[in-house]
């Protein structure tokens, strides 16, 4: 490995000799002094050269240097608060071009999302896109501490599939040898077999395929879907409560780590929610949303976009929560492996979580009993001979169970405050994205 120190080290080691190396931020060549900005992936520090009187092969160098050139600097360490960027500067002894930049760069900070979509490589060097990731790197983290620590076992399910796990009009179909497969659409029926195996509580980070034709700033065709599991619940209010804790567990290390820095990059306050969060049966909030002047324009028994939005401004002004669940939602519009209310079999023990006005879960209790699983998947217009496989799982006993499926994106999106999750996927998959 290179030996080099990281820019964000600097400040914890004395001044003296050090080297850094990548890439070129910014050159401001001077008559008597240039300044380089060099960016790494943990910062920016300026670098100080100032002209000799004669000849200066260091100076012709730095005049040379491109926007997005990576170098390797020596030179001397200097502390000095009078210096913007950090309080220090390097002064310059060597620099070696490691590989020259073309000097027209294709995008702008002007450029707008599609263009640097193009580029992302280029457009992941600004500082706050890094931020981006380092911000979901420490909220994977957290969640999985959250897990590991209550005895969760991390599972990886399969992406290539038999048949629908969910929805047919949703799946993508590939070639499979001499037959057909289909990209996963949920990890949903490898995590009820989980159940079955008798694993108790399970989760699982991985990609999920959605072939819908959605061009919104919410959807995409390839995401990253988190996943949870467990058994042994009494109703999907065991779901909500362990999925709330993980929201805090996960928010605290991000607010604890990155606060300050995303205060300063994206001038958010990240806050972190209070237990336990508003909880409204989905029959109530469409008369709260109603009562707020709202109608909801669907012929079915869910909630729309504007709905939701309306429901969590009416919770953020009553309870200062910018979070909610909605339950009870109609047995209608949900799945047939969702658990149907004891006293009201046109409602599910389900839920989908809010957070400032867009979904980010869906959850619910399992139906575990088989006899009425295959009656449920009939009802729904399913042939049970064709969701055998899945319908096995329960044949030879399985506990009572539920989980949450939540769009990571989503999450990021909304804890950065922005306007789609284009902006917060890496390379982001949509109808008319498969590149780069």
């Amino acid at each position: 490995m290179t030996e080099r120190i990281v820019i964000k080290n600097l400040a914890t080691i004395p001044e003296g000799p050090v080297t850094v190396a990548g890439w070129v931020d910014k050159v401001r060549d001077q008559k008597r002094v240039q300044f380089v900005v060099l960016r790494d992936e943990s910062g920016a520090a300026q670098l100080v050269h100032p002209r000799a009187e004669e000849s200066d092969p260091l100076a012709d160098i730095i005049s040379g240097l491109a926007t997005g050139s990576f170098i390797r600097v020596t030179g001397e360490l200097k502390l000095d608060e009078r210096v913007k960027l950090g309080g220090l500067e390097i002064k310059v002894s060597d620099i070696e071009v490691v590989t020259a930049a073309n000097p027209e760069t294709p995008i702008a900070a002007d450029s707008g999302i599609d263009k640097r979509l193009d580029w992302r490589f280029l457009d992941l060097r600004e500082a706050r896109n890094n931020l981006i990731f380092r911000v979901e790197t420490t909220l994977e983290h957290a969640m999985r501490c959250y897990w590991i620590e209550r005895d969760f076992i991390e599972i990886h399910t399969p992406k290539l599939m038999a048949s629908a796990s969910e929805s047919n009009a949703e799946l993508f179909e590939v070639e499979y040898f001499e037959g057909k497969a289909y990209l996963a659409q949920s990890p949903q029926f490898f995590k009820q077999m989980a159940q079955s195996a008798g694993f108790g509580k399970i989760f699982e980070i991985g990609p999920v395929f959605r072939a819908d034709p959605s061009f919104t700033s919410r959807h995409a065709t390839e995401f990253i879907s988190v996943d949870a599991e467990m058994s042994w619940i009494d109703s999907h209010e065991d779901v909500m409560k362990m999925q709330e804790e993980l929201l805090v567990a996960a928010l605290t290390a991000v607010k604890e780590k990155h606060g300050e820095e995303i205060k300063e990059l994206f001038d958010v306050d990240v806050v972190v929610p209070s237990i336990p969060f508003p909880r409204i049966p989905l029959a109530e909030a469409k008369k709260i949303v109603a009562e707020r002047g709202y109608e909801v324009p669907r012929n079915d028994d869910d909630m729309d976009p504007e709905g939701e939005r309306q429901i969590a401004a009416y919770v953020a002004e009553k309870y200062g929560h910018e979070f909610v669940f909605l339950t009870d939602y109609a047995t209608s519009i949900r799945p047939f492996y969702h658990m149907r209310n004891a006293e009201d079999q046109t409602i599910t023990n389900s839920y989908d979580l809010i957070w400032r006005g867009t979904e980010i879960t869906t959850g619910a209790q399992r139906e575990h009993r088989i006899d009425i699983l295959e009656a449920q998947a009939r009802e729904k217009g399913l042939d049970p001979k064709e969701l055998e496989f899945y319908l096995d799982f329960f044949r030879y006993g399985v506990p009572p169970h539920g989980g949450f499926g939540m769009g990571l994106s989503r999450v990021l999106m909304l804890l950065l405050h922005q306007p789609n999750l284009r902006e917060v996927t890496y390379l982001f998959r949509g109808p008319n994205r498969l590149t780069p």
